[in-house]
């Protein structure tokens, strides 16, 4: 008997005539603190876009109580890493449910694997438009999510060191991916907000 992970995720939108092409853009960031959430934010309020996050699917799904959301926070508890196809099934469900044909994916992908799953799932009907990197250096992070005090348990020295390690690790060969294919449009995080959304909106000028 096939599991939730072991089922084969079926390709609803070739199915569907009224399925029109979406227009995906990634949002990916250089570590927290990167200011991604701000701007993804400005881009739902200035172009319509709908903003996906795929940490937001997977909570939203545990919060639901079903059983694909039993098994994601079984995985999680046991420290597991939640199979790419169940997060990137939870996206197109997101997509077709949305209403909406310009998406902003958050966050997404943050490993090959992830990329390479989304593309099959799609079956390459589509790639993403173009991928928005908010670039910062790691000192800048740093500075700024000390600064913040959120109280967030993630808020500390070592756990950005951390998670900075794994982007560089895991996420920069997907940035490097996309820019060898001429994907990538980088963004200047350091600079005040303002400004990086002067940037942001020249881009999606220029591309849409």
């Amino acid at each position: 008997m096939e599991t939730p992970v072991d089922a084969p995720i079926k390709d609803k939108h070739e199915e569907s005539p009224r399925w029109k092409k979406p227009t995906v853009v990634f949002v990916l960031g250089s570590g927290p603190g990167s200011g991604k959430g701000t701007q993804c934010a400005n881009i739902v309020q200035h172009f319509s876009y709908t903003h996906l996050s795929a940490g937001d699917l997977l909570r939203a799904e545990i919060r639901s109580g079903s059983e694909v959301g039993s098994m994601i926070q079984s995985l999680i508890s046991q420290g597991r890493i939640v199979p790419s196809e169940i997060t990137v099934k939870l996206l197109c469900k997101a997509m077709e449910e949305s209403g909406n044909d310009k998406f902003i994916i958050d966050g997404f992908p943050r490993n090959e694997e992830n990329r390479i799953i989304f593309e099959n799932v799609l079956r390459a009907k589509f790639k993403p438009a173009f991928v928005l990197f908010f670039d910062c250096p790691e000192e800048e992070l740093e500075r700024r999510i000390m600064n913040r005090n959120q109280g967030r348990e993630d808020d500390n020295l070592e756990t950005i060191k951390k998670r900075f390690k794994v982007f560089v690790e895991s996420t920069l060969p997907i940035v490097s991916y996309y820019e060898s294919k001429g994907k990538l449009r980088k963004i200047n995080a350091a600079k005040p907000s303002q400004e990086v959304f002067e940037e942001v909106k020249y881009v999606f000028a220029s591309e849409t």
